[in-house]
């Protein structure tokens, strides 16, 4: 029999891949779980798999990983997508397709396979991913394929011997790790109607949160966080600190209405309180450390990074060429970070930075101000030059009806 390695959640659409992809292609089928935290099928997945028929199920921890090589170099970049979303599941992705490929190579696989529609972004996150790392691969998808409905599904399964107790599906289509989760579907499809309570778990409703803040101070060495509260903190806990802190206090919420890469605008849930957290105070850092123009260019490039990892371009020269831009431009964003979390909003209301471009003696308007006030008036007549000549060669004669709204009239 032919090998594959099935990308394995432990949930009904890829317990179902197992036993059609035995049944029906042909294939042993070596299930790879990757945990990324928050999974509520943990617990399940090996003795799920096994019983679905494959022939051994492989669990890597890859938490750790996934938060210091993927998550974390993606907030020292500032990738937001569409300023709202912080990449939770687009970030996991090219980290999956890696594992995908390096398990079929240790297990001798011809092939890799997925539980992606053919409506979202993910199977082309995996697919380009694992085309890119091993063209030789065969990548099949048997959800995309099949089009299996939840309830054909449960009955396949039951015909070939796999009687499963699967709870109720919710309302929701839940995807979640621990830098973030998203829901979508049902009522959220009207983009009229507030969310309901339900859609959320992570995060407390901003009216039941605590009346009192609460105050953290965040350490960063080189863009990436280090410290909490004056402590050394590894990079996962320090994550789950800040996703239960945040979530108290209602924290991390936010809904949006998002541009797939297949061309669907689609309407998600997501909460991120460990994200939103960092990615407010990491902005606040690089206000005090970097130049206006240093800030300028890298709002754009933040942006091309986010676009960049939700089309699933992780694996291209294109993200290493940026990545060493960012790298850059972390040399000196170093400091710490003073956040307050009260109902729902997580203000900066501290900096400090050992190599902070903010000079108190030029800012202050008390004594001891060294800024020398005089030469700004031969700055302004500099700086204010081209537009005097312009004005006077170009501007005072006959102008078009569209630019004479923007002059004084004759009788003002």
């Amino acid at each position: 029999m032919p090998k594959l390695v099935l990308a394995y959640s432990g949930g009904l659409d890829t317990t179902t891949a197992i036993k059609w992809l035995t049944i029906e292609r042909g294939y042993e089928v070596v299930a790879l779980n990757i945990d990324l935290g928050k999974s509520r099928e943990q617990p399940v997945v090996e003795s799920r798999g096994i019983a679905a028929g494959a022939s051994k199920v492989r669990v890597i921890d890859a938490r750790e990983d996934f938060i210091r090589y993927f998550a974390f170099p993606a907030l020292a970049a500032g990738a937001v997508y569409q300023d709202a979303y912080p990449l939770a599941t687009a970030l996991a992705r090219p980290l999956m397709a890696k594992l995908l490929v390096d398990v079929a190579h240790d297990e001798g696989a011809t092939a890799v396979a997925h539980g992606c529609t053919g409506k979202g972004n993910d199977q082309v996150r995996f697919d380009v991913g694992i085309q890119t790392l091993d063209p030789a691969l065969q990548i099949v998808a048997p959800t995309r394929e099949n089009a299996m409905a939840r309830d054909f599904q449960i009955e396949y399964l039951k015909q070939h011997g796999v009687d499963i107790p699967w709870a109720a599906k919710g309302p929701f289509s839940i995807d979640e790790n621990v830098w973030g989760r998203s829901a979508e579907a049902g009522v959220l499809e009207d983009p009229w109607q507030e969310p309901p309570a339900e859609a959320y778990e992570w995060t407390r409703s901003p009216e039941d949160a605590p009346s009192e803040p609460a105050y953290l101070e965040i350490g960063y060495q080189h863009g990436l966080p280090v410290t909490l509260d004056g402590a050394e903190i590894a990079p996962l806990a320090l994550v789950d600190r800040l996703n239960e802190l945040g979530g108290i206090h209602g924290v991390g919420r936010i809904d949006h209405i998002e541009d797939r890469l297949v061309g669907i605008k689609s309407r998600e849930i997501y909460e991120a309180p460990a994200a939103v957290i960092l990615h407010t105070a990491h902005r606040a850092l690089e206000g005090m450390t970097l130049t206006k123009q240093q800030i300028k260019l890298k709002k754009h490039v933040a942006q091309e990074y986010a676009e960049l990892i939700y089309n699933g371009l992780w694996f291209s020269a294109h993200h290493q060429d940026i990545a060493a831009y960012v790298a850059s431009t972390q040399r000196h964003v170093s400091g710490t970070i003073r956040v307050r979390l009260h109902r729902g909003h997580a203000a900066v209301v501290g900096r400090q930075a050992p190599e902070s471009l903010y000079d108190r003696a030029l800012a202050t308007y008390d004594r001891g101000d060294t800024y020398d006030q005089s030469a700004a008036v031969g700055f302004i007549n500099i700086w204010g030059l081209q537009t005097r000549v312009q004005a006077r060669k170009q501007l005072l004669g006959e102008l078009p009806e569209a630019l004479k709204i923007a002059m004084p009239r004759e009788d003002a």
